[in-house]
């Protein structure tokens, strides 16, 4: 088939897209408008978190909220524009890199929260494998029917020229298999990572030192059954079909990519298609960026046990998560304020080859021995 020639970035689109910034802009459809237990359940085993804090209401129910909680990175799932869904200079391909999530309160069953989005900042990117690339930062302010602040997002992306990106040929094809006795070892990390899990057993300030490790937790292999299996919590940018896709490419015509078969689908494919994927300079089909936050974001919940708060959770992520391959987060305590009940970590996340995948940081509200 003949190939696809994609769009370049032009002064005028960049004009027009910054004399939007400081605008409310359009959320796009959300997947999720109200927390309920099947909302928060779906998300949770997209991401693969088993806490029961989560998803079993009578455990949930014991517990000193006394209620579901949701898992903070669910915020994914209830606004289009933190997630990535970037406007302007159409046809330059986007690639999610990073979200700052900050929470005036947990996240809880029966929340249903409004999203007003603005775009904060466009910022040129110096880049050697791509042509021109920016910086798109959005933020999302989180209100619940009463008006009240609940929470507040900023994510970027970097926007690239696709045939530039894959002209330079940064990357070379990867392929990762797994032998039946690795994939047994990786069955038992698992089952070792749901037993240390904090649960129900306070984890006080008190106790807190810098220095103490955050346990890791295991994700993947990935595999597109694994994005799939969040799309089913997430929702995705552009997973429509039939009519519904066709009625999103009348819109918007530049998401229309045609496939091997001259289908139009939307770039949201490189998820699953290494095709799509080689053609946007990617060696191989890969994760979607939010994953990436919620995996860390996974491993400071399990943490910190059902009696402590996220106050702030922000992630950078930093390469591509290929399919094959197995992410391991963790990290460490960075310091411990006492007078507020506050412990910094330091996030990390890196893949079987010791690459850095993703790097990060949380603020975590700890109970007080004091107060128990």
């Amino acid at each position: 088939m003949t190939a696809v020639e994609f769009a370049r970035v032009t002064d005028e689109d960049l004009e027009d897209l910054r004399s939007k910034i400081g605008q409310p802009i359009r959320r796009g459809r959300s997947y999720v408008t109200e927390l309920n237990r099947d909302a928060i359940r779906h998300y949770a085993f997209g991401i693969g978190d088993q806490n029961p804090l989560y998803t079993d209401p009578e455990y949930a129910a014991k517990t000193s909220h006394g209620a579901v909680l949701a898992p903070p990175s669910v915020l994914f799932a209830m606004d289009k524009i933190l997630s990535g869904y970037v406007t302007g200079l159409p046809g330059i391909h986007a690639m999610f890199a990073g979200a700052d999530l900050r929470f005036e309160r947990p996240l809880r069953e029966g929340d249903a929260l409004e999203g007003e989005a603005h775009l904060k900042a466009l910022i040129e990117r110096p880049s050697r494998f791509a042509g021109r690339a920016f910086q798109q930062i959005y933020e999302v302010n989180f209100t619940d029917p009463e008006g009240e602040l609940v929470a507040t997002g900023e994510s970027y992306c970097f926007r690239t020229e696709r045939d530039a990106a894959r002209e330079k040929g940064k990357y070379q094809p990867v392929r990762v298999e797994w032998t039946p006795e690795e994939i047994a070892g990786i069955a038992q990390r698992y089952l070792d990572e749901a037993a240390r899990r904090r649960g129900a057993e306070p984890r006080y300030i008190e106790d807190v030192k810098v220095g103490d490790a955050i346990p890791e937790v295991t994700k993947g292999p990935y595999t597109a059954t694994t994005a799939i299996a969040y799309l089913l919590g997430w929702g995705g940018l552009y997973v429509r079909g039939h009519g519904d896709a066709f009625d999103l490419f009348g819109k918007h015509p530049a998401l229309g990519i045609p496939n091997e078969w001259g289908v139009p689908e939307p770039p949201e494919r490189v998820h699953w298609d290494p095709d799509l994927a080689a053609r946007v300079g990617v060696p191989g089909a890969y994760d979607y960026g939010p994953e990436r936050i919620s995996w860390l974001g996974h491993a400071v919940t399990d943490w910190m046990g059902d009696d402590a708060m996220v106050r702030r959770l922000m992630v950078q992520v930093r390469r591509h998560n290929l399919i094959g391959e197995l992410v391991t987060c963790g990290g460490a305590v960075r310091s411990v304020d006492l007078a507020n009940r506050t412990a910094e970590l330091e996030l990390e996340a890196h893949n079987q080859d010791g690459e850095e995948s993703a790097r990060g940081s949380a603020t975590v509200e700890l109970p007080s021995r004091g107060e128990a």
